[in-house]
């Protein structure tokens, strides 16, 4: 059974949304079991659910790297953030998974996370709560609906990706839409998008694992 990591940051709806598809009854939506959740956030209830299933949990808080480096110190707090990725990254590998899975992780990852994962053959992937090419980085929820608001765009959505250097650039894996409706709130509209993250973030995995060569 190929064995999944998760990185989260929050409440890990969509972390139990993999819990769910991978152990429950047969037949599986995902082939996989997830062997350790790391969490950017103490405060994470994602623990709790991953806590809940038997999952064991690490917690890697960048605000622990930065301690003593004063704001204006660029440098400086540019090399703790390049040592918090690569310890992450060590951490992860020492798990010996097949699937990085990015399921609501808040922190941009720099290349001295992707290249020793990459070096040892390791996909990560990453939700997005927009269409590809669009809305990248953050708030990109309200910043999709202000645009179908305003007739911008015709589509929400969001889709799975492979993880690169550049930000929710990386090439889809699976791709969820739906139209915009004229004068729906935008609490609405997240609604809609979340439904769609939990289906999305099951499939796009199982589809990371086939493209990896899982059955």
């Amino acid at each position: 059974m190929p064995k999944i990591v998760v990185l989260i940051s929050g409440g890990g709806t969509n972390l139990q949304a993999l819990i769910d598809a991978s152990t429950g009854s047969s037949p599986r939506k995902l082939n996989g079991i997830i062997t350790r959740v790391f969490s950017s956030s103490a405060k994470a209830y994602g623990i709790t659910r991953a806590a809940n299933a038997g999952i064991p949990t690490t917690v890697h808080t960048l605000k622990s790297y930065y301690e003593g480096i004063p704001r204006e110190s660029t440098e400086q707090r540019k090399a703790a953030r390049d040592r918090f990725d690569a310890d992450l990254a060590q951490l992860v590998i020492a798990e010996k998974p097949d699937l990085v899975v990015c399921a609501g992780w808040m922190l941009i990852l720099s290349l001295a996370f992707l290249s020793p994962l990459k070096t040892v053959g390791v996909p990560i992937i990453n939700l997005h709560p927009a269409l590809p090419g669009a809305f990248d980085g953050t708030h990109a929820i309200e910043r999709s609906w202000e645009a179908g608001q305003k007739g911008e765009v015709a589509k929400g959505g969001c889709m799975v990706h492979y993880v690169i250097e550049a930000v929710d650039m990386g090439e889809p894996l699976l791709v969820k839409e739906f139209p915009v409706v004229q004068g729906e709130s935008v609490e609405t509209w997240e609604a809609k998008i979340h439904a769609l993250e939990h289906v999305a973030i099951v499939e796009g995995a199982q589809q990371a694992l086939h493209n990896a060569g899982f059955a």
